[in-house]
Formats: structure tokens, C-alpha cells, sequence
């Protein structure tokens, strides 16, 4: 069994993606306060558009992190974890922004569907990753 080693590149790019949950935090703020909404959307498409992108967000990427965290922490390979967490920043980035893109166009699909594919794909590829450790 390989000895642990701090995950540095997984609380890197941890870090990373901190600030990005922060700034659509802000964001959701933002849009509540902008449509005088303290709770929920208040029948605002844009709000709610804002509060999904965050909430998914919040619902995949700590899972991801833990998976490809793990899986550095045992010894795994330095350019797989590298890779995972680029693509895992990369889709949270454009997620948001195929959010607001007009529906069915190459930007919502890109965007939009690519982000939640590739966080899909982050998510599948560690999992079996850390079960071939």
C-alpha cells in the first residue's frame, strides 16, 4: 500500500474553486437584492436561473474534490489528478454561462451541457480511478 501524501494539486484547485462558489454567492445576492427577492426567486427567470447554477455547483463539486482528493492522497498518478481537476474548473466555469445562453443554441450546449458532461465525467473517472487503487 502506498504511504498518504497531502493532496496539494486537490487543495489548489479547492482553493480555485472557492472563490468561484464565493463569486456565485455573490451573485445570487446580487439577484436577490437587485429583484427585491429574500427568499427564493421571487418569479424572477434570471434569479432562478443564478440559484441553480450555484446549487449545482454546491451539489457536485465537493464530491468531486473528495474523489480525485482521495485518490491523489493514495498515490494516484499526478497528471490523471491534474487533469480532473482542470476539466473539473474548466466545466464549473462555463456552466453558468450556458445557464443565461438562449435556449438550443451552440452556447447553452457547449456551456451549459458540456460543463455538467465534463463534471460528470470528472466525477465517473476518479471513482473508478480510487477503486483501481
Amino acid at each position: 500500500m502506498s504511504p498518504l501524501v497531502f493532496p496539494a494539486l486537490t487543495a489548489f484547485y479547492s482553493a480555485l474553486l472557492a472563490l468561484l462558489f464565493v463569486g456565485l454567492s455573490a451573485w445570487v445576492v446580487a439577484g436577490r437584492v437587485g429583484d427585491n427577492a429574500l427568499h427564493g426567486d421571487g418569479g424572477h427567470e434570471g434569479l432562478a436561473k443564478r440559484i441553480r447554477a450555484h446549487g449545482n455547483f454546491a451539489e457536485y463539486v465537493p464530491f468531486a474534490l473528495l474523489l480525485v482528493g482521495f485518490y491523489e492522497a493514495g498515490g494516484g498518478s499526478t497528471g490523471l489528478v491534474r487533469g480532473l481537476l482542470i476539466a473539473l474548473l474548466v466545466a464549473r466555469l462555463l456552466h453558468p454561462v450556458g445557464m443565461f445562453a438562449p435556449k438550443n443554441t451552440p452556447t447553452q450546449f457547449v456551456c451549459r451541457g458540456g460543463g455538467i458532461i465534463v463534471t460528470f465525467a470528472v466525477l465517473a473517472i476518479a471513482a473508478v480511478a480510487l477503486l483501481l487503487r
